[in-house]
């Protein structure tokens, strides 16, 4: 039991800096990472209180 529990242990520790892993360049050098791309939200048709579809009102 203790030998499964270090080889958890063991495992949690190694894959860690996996998960975590800095950028690098074609070299191997370590770079800043660019930013994560963002998914434009689409906005959900408006309704009026009958529930039919009307033009959404400008922001």
């Amino acid at each position: 039991m203790r030998a499964l529990t270090a080889l958890f242990a063991i495992a949690a520790l190694a894959a860690t800096p996996a998960m975590a892993a800095p950028c690098k360049d074609a070299k191997g050098k370590f770079i800043k990472c660019p930013p994560a791309k963002t998914v434009p939200v689409k906005k959900a048709p408006c309704k009026d209180a009958k529930g039919k579809f009307v033009k959404c009102p400008a922001k």
